[in-house]
């Protein structure tokens, strides 16, 4: 082995990275001053709190750091916190680029970088590897291809389960529509049709963060659905089952995306009969004893960092954009960055059920699989042990 290769090998060890050091050219990557300087845009305080993504990145460049960095580059990482203020976040990403000269974005997560500062990153020519993809632009984007699935693809993705493997006849869809996601979620239904050949039974794209939901189940009821596919979050998806339970329905199945998957929801309704179904973003988080899981469980616990989702997404972001940098042969640069990420061949991670790719595309979808799992006497159960991958849409 080279032993420049040597090096990287040393350096990557820390966070279970050693088998990419083989990737590394020749060469191996450079920098000025020792330092690589990478940030993110993630909302930290406000509405919501997505910090545990971007810390799990800084985790993992931490690892990489103390263990001599990337041919003895240290990743130099800053988090900014956007406040899900449309004018701080544009006021971050431009500190970040112009005064930090950041070379990428790794692990944002935020309620609104993406549709606040996408045309910013374009005009800057620089790339988000975005750690948790939220708004429809971190889809849509020329320069933003984030690592988990998306509520758009999700939706498609748990559609597609409804019909392949619960024989879903009747398939009905409640969304919560917030700023530009209307189109985003139509889309989906309709790539679902493509690729199901059905078509959906009924769609209400007037489904309300707050308020009363009797009206909504009762119409479920009604219209017949045997399935029902909604993008609520954690207290909705209580809600909904409780008011579900309240009217006694019974022969739906009701399926959610990632964010109805946590530990509070099982609990919550460990005392429902209704069959609850979820997909998950990567490799089910509350798997402990998976083997997938294992190198990202043993890198947390080193770095003291809760074993959440989110965590997963950051540190997935990290990991590929480290194998990214040690593809590099010469200085890492903005410049260099971005070649290395638009001409990548697909990397694949255990965490993952489909290979990451940014690529030269004008938006960017890599991941297109889900792990479903099923909520039973208050515990969440891997119903489909294998990734169920979207087939192209016909």
């Amino acid at each position: 082995m080279h032993w420049k290769s040597r090096l990287l090998a040393a350096a990557f060890a820390g966070i279970g990275l050693a088998a990419m050091a083989g990737t590394a050219s020749a060469a191996g990557p450079t920098c000025k001053d020792g330092a690589i300087k990478v940030g993110a845009v993630s909302t930290v305080t406000g509405p919501a709190d997505f910090s545990e993504v971007p810390k799990a990145t800084q985790a993992a460049f931490d690892a990489v750091n103390a263990a001599g960095g990337i041919n003895g580059c240290k990743i130099d990482y800053t988090i900014a916190d956007d406040k899900a203020d449309p004018a701080v976040a544009a006021q971050a990403a431009r500190d970040l680029i112009d005064n930090k000269e950041a070379v990428a974005l790794v692990g944002s997560a935020s309620l609104l970088d993406c549709a606040v500062n996408s045309a910013t990153y374009s005009r800057k020519k620089i790339l988000s590897v975005q750690g948790l993809g939220v708004d429809a632009a971190c889809f849509s984007s020329p320069n933003v291809a984030p690592v988990n699935v998306g509520p758009y693809t999700l939706s498609t993705a748990m559609a597609y389960y409804a019909t392949n493997e619960l024989k879903t006849k009747k398939l009905c869809a409640f969304f919560i529509i917030i700023g530009g996601t209307q189109e985003a979620y139509k889309k989906a239904i309709e790539t679902w049709e493509q690729i199901s050949g059905q078509k959906i039974h009924l769609i209400d794209l007037t489904l309300p963060f707050q308020g009363d939901l009797t009206p909504y189940v009762i119409k479920a009821r009604d219209a017949g659905c045997d399935a029902v596919l909604t993008n609520q979050v954690e207290p909705q998806v209580v809600q909904l089952i409780k008011t579900v339970d309240a009217q006694k329905i019974t022969g739906i199945n009701w399926l959610f995306l990632a964010p109805g998957y946590t530990e509070q929801v099982a609990k919550a309704l460990a005392d429902t009969k209704q069959p609850i179904y979820v997909g998950t973003e990567w490799e089910p988080y509350t798997e402990k004893n998976s083997a997938a899981n294992a190198q990202w469980i043993a890198d947390m616990q080193k770095a003291n960092r809760p074993l959440t989702a989110f965590s997963q997404g950051g540190y997935l972001a990290a990991e590929l954009f480290l194998k990214v940098v040690a593809s590099i042969d010469g200085e890492v640069t903005r410049e260099s960055v971005a070649k290395a990420l638009h001409d990548m061949q697909p990397l694949t991670n255990s965490l993952a059920g489909s290979p990451y790719v940014f690529g030269k595309a004008k938006t960017h979808s890599p991941m297109q699989a889900t792990k479903v799992m099923k909520l039973e006497a208050g515990a969440w159960k891997v119903e489909t042990p294998d990734w169920i991958v979207l087939p192209q849409a016909k």
